[in-house]
């Protein structure tokens, strides 16, 4: 049954020559004098005097991204007002009291605009991409959709339908309901927990009210970025930015004003880790979710984590690769067959993460040799990783990086997110520099102490007939002590 565990040390034997091809100095060169490094235009930022702030990169063309980025998602809600951030988003696009529904979408597509948002569990976001020219037409319609929405009852009557029908389509993801075991299993009745939606029984609930209080709560100004990137000017976002939103308060209502059902600040999420498995012979795989805590965004480690994500690696069969793969991992997995994919992920949050590996096997005596080797892997990486695996490691991070900021969206996003969760944003110069200060020791560090001899969160749902015991899974966060 073990057999890949006998290949593993011989597959490192052909991994380490081609690793040996790599050269660091030239590497480094190349990133340190790349212009999209070096020449990037700064982000600048500027508080109003109600505390929100207005951030921004300017680039030639002709289209812009606007957005505002809120410190608030599912982790600021309780039992029993989760899936009210997630409602309200919904909410923002049934009208305002200066603009209808239909009112909104015409004038929408008649600038060629398209306008958007999302939750997540700590943060709320609504953007618009137009021409250069519709930049202001977008702040004003930011603001009035968060600051001027009717709720109006009937339209929230409407909405709970519209909801339940997508957490229907949601539970139809094995990957969406995996991750949400996942967070169940890792913050067992903290905030992170509770899933993005809420559960039906709220959503069949929230009132009205409900809704005006979590934005009385969580929508003011200290925790509100206004992000502008592509073809704006700082000077006239800030000037827009104190006209739409200089109204919003500075400071939240007691909440003692609001009852149990609102929380202005979030409770720690304390990692326990458990598992969760729900069989499903029905899938024909055993879709697994393998994950220990990793650290949150602003943490001294969390370059070294992505470094340490990037080694282990991610693999579909669709790809091909086997021998060639330079994630040992990925090549174990598809010379032995033991799953169809593998996709490492560090998921971070403001005071904790999530570091682990996604497993899709065959089910059977698979799933037992392909979670051993995930483990594994995290011993090895904290026991015996070489210095030409860190080195491509941090080239592939660093060419990722900028392959993830191409485009007004993405740059908008990567400035939103930074602002709120680390107070600036790191320019690429910047973040290259901290990428190319770890050494192998420090990603040693960060696997030894955070992988050995821990409770991992574990997530299953398929063919789990023949998942291993807890007990055991635990047992390889030490079984291969050298």
């Amino acid at each position: 049954m073990f057999s890949s565990r006998l290949l593993s040390g011989l597959a490192k034997t052909s991994q380490q020559r081609r690793l040996a091809a790599v050269k660091p100095s030239q590497s480094r060169r190349f990133f340190a004098s790349s212009p999209s490094v070096v020449n990037v235009p700064p982000t600048k930022v500027t508080a109003l005097p109600n505390k929100l702030r207005v951030a921004s990169e300017e680039t030639p063309g002709e289209t812009a991204t606007v957005g505002v980025f809120i410190d608030a998602g599912s982790a600021f809600e309780n039992d029993k007002n989760n899936g009210v951030a997630h409602f309200l988003e919904h909410m923002a696009f049934k009208g305002t009291q200066n603009r209808t529904r239909q009112a909104l979408e015409v004038e929408i597509e008649n600038i060629g605009g398209t306008l958007n948002a999302y939750t997540s569990r700590e943060q709320t976001v609504y953007y618009a991409k137009v021409l250069k020219r519709d930049v202001p037409k977008a702040v004003d319609i930011l603001s009035d959709i968060l600051l001027r929405s009717n709720l109006d009852p009937a339209h929230i009557e409407a909405e709970r339908h519209t909801i339940l029908r997508e957490m229907e389509e949601v539970n139809k993801d094995t990957q969406e309901v995996i991750f949400d075991y996942l967070h169940a299993a890792a913050y067992q009745g903290t905030p992170l927990a509770r899933t993005i939606l809420g559960p039906p029984e709220n959503i069949k609930t929230l009132k009205r009210d409900d809704l005006v209080k979590y934005i009385q709560s969580h929508y003011t100004a200290p925790r509100m970025v206004l992000v502008g990137a592509g073809a704006v000017n700082h000077d006239q976002l800030v000037e827009l930015g104190n006209k739409a939103f200089g109204s919003l308060p500075s400071t939240s209502p007691s909440a003692s004003s609001f009852g149990a059902a609102s929380t202005l600040e979030r409770a720690p999420s304390k990692f326990t880790g458990s598992l969760i498995s729900e069989r499903d012979d029905t899938l024909g795989l055993a879709h697994i979710a393998l994950a220990i805590e990793g650290v949150g965004w602003s943490h001294p480690d969390y370059f070294t984590f992505m470094v340490f994500q990037t080694i282990v690696g991610s693999w579909d069969k669709t790809i091909g690769g086997g021998k060639n793969l330079s994630s040992r991992l990925a090549e174990v997995m598809a010379t032995e067959h033991l799953a169809d994919s593998v996709t490492t992920f560090n998921t971070c949050y403001h005071d904790t993460g999530l570091f682990g590996t996604y497993l899709v096997t065959p089910g059977g005596e698979h799933m037992e040799d392909a979670i051993y080797e995930v483990f594994n892997e995290y011993n090895r990486v904290g026991k015996n990783i070489t210095a030409e695996e860190v080195e491509r490691a941090k080239n592939k991070l660093k060419a990722s990086i900028l392959m993830q900021l191409d485009g007004t969206t993405a740059v908008a996003e990567d400035i939103g997110r930074q602002i709120l969760t680390n107070g600036r944003r790191l320019t690429p110069a910047e973040t290259f520099a901290r990428i190319d200060a770890i050494k192998v020791s420090d990603v040693m560090r960060v696997a030894k102490e955070h992988c050995e001899d821990v409770d991992p969160a574990v997530a299953a749902i398929g063919t789990t007939e023949e998942l291993p015991d807890y007990n055991q899974i635990r047992g390889w966060t030490y079984w291969s002590r050298w």
